[in-house]
């Protein structure tokens, strides 16, 4: 007997590279996602078939940290089963066969999603539901940074794994679920993928961090989200040191999160569009992650170059997710949406912007 989970995709809103410092993000999970077709099977082996990819097993007694596999969804999988196993929660074998409805290169965490969605199953099939969602969420982040080999925070698989909108301070951990209708405010949000890849960027996105830490470091705290902001801020910094600015952009971003959550609350989308086009340029002026070295990528700024001719005065408009490539969000009056999906799909191509829909 087969069952059928899915798992949604999710976008950030608020909280740019905030999350591995412990701070504040605001998320949502999308409405588009991945499915999978679930039985369990006999032996001692998983095994996922995925659209458009090949086929892959994963043994149940195999589940040591594989270097080879950093960046495969087969080492998920790994991660997934190992972390579940060293919790004792129980593992056994299944097959999947998992499709997607997440546009390609849309920054919409297909990592993170794919990794809830092997937690989603095995505590289905094996644990009675005994995992919660924040367990499964953990889970997911350790199958990432360990197993997978991404350096990312917690952000991305909180709200894949609780599946609605979401305030989260990871240092008090302080989880609350927020109600996002930019709908109901006459507001359309949306995603233009500017067709840059972000592989080979993980140095670039592990940077941030240490960079952050670095400063940290020197008010002898191991995270910036320890550091006093007003003890930070008293300092007298140059902005032309890399990661002073980046500690600039934390603190700044970390105390804009709540407004922007309370401008939900309240439908207030002036001020929410006003916070969130501070935000965008606190990530392009202080947090720099928008072109790299290491890759030399533009796409990403041109696609922000074009929103601000496009947007200024009507809406707002800021990178998502990590940065260095990808994808531009923006917002703005309902009305005015074709307008500017026509002339971003002129410069990047036929369907690379959609609105998105918020769950």
């Amino acid at each position: 007997m087969s069952i059928t989970i899915f798992t949604p995709g999710r976008t950030e809103l608020a909280g740019n590279h905030t999350d591995h410092q412990n701070g504040r993000v605001l998320a949502s999970a999308v409405d588009v996602g991945l499915t999978a077709t679930v039985e369990k099977t006999d032996g001692k082996t998983v095994r996922i078939e995925s659209e458009g990819f090949p086929a892959f097993d994963v043994a149940l007694d195999e589940l040591e940290v594989l270097p080879t596999e950093f960046g495969t969804s087969r080492s998920l999988v790994r991660g997934m089963l190992a972390d579940f196993r060293d919790l004792g929660l129980k593992i056994g074998p299944f097959s999947a066969r998992i499709t997607s409805t997440l546009p390609s290169g849309s920054g919409l965490s297909s990592s993170a999603a794919f990794s809830v969605m092997i937690g989603r199953i095995l505590n289905e099939l094996f644990n009675e539901q005994e995992a919660d969602p924040v367990v499964i969420a953990r889970s997911a982040q350790k199958a990432e940074n360990v197993f997978f080999g991404k350096p990312c925070g917690l952000m991305d698989q909180l709200a894949c794994s609780l599946g609605h909108a979401v305030y989260v301070d990871f240092k008090t951990m302080e989880i609350d679920p927020i109600i996002a209708d930019f709908g109901a405010m006459g507001l359309a949000l949306c995603l233009t993928n500017t067709g840059g890849s972000h592989a080979g960027l993980d140095s670039s996105y592990a940077r941030i961090r240490s960079d952050m830490v670095y400063v940290a470091n020197l008010f002898d705290k191991g995270m910036l989200s320890d550091v006093d902001p007003d003890e930070f801020r008293a300092k007298g910094w140059s902005s032309s040191d890399r990661p002073v600015r980046r500690a600039m952009h934390f603190f700044d971003e970390n105390e804009r999160v709540p407004l922007m959550r309370d401008a939900l609350r309240s439908g207030d989308g002036n001020t929410y569009m006003r916070l969130m086009n501070e935000s965008g340029r606190s990530s392009e002026n202080l947090l720099n992650n928008i072109v790299t070295s290491a890759s030399g990528d533009t796409k990403l700024a041109e696609g922000l170059e074009r929103s601000a001719e496009l947007l200024e005065g009507k809406g707002a408009w800021r990178v998502h997710g990590g940065g260095f490539a990808g994808c531009v969000q923006a917002l703005m009056p309902a009305d005015y949406f074709p307008v500017y999906k026509a002339e971003m799909e002129k410069q990047f191509g036929a369907n690379s912007c959609w609105e998105l829909k918020l769950v």
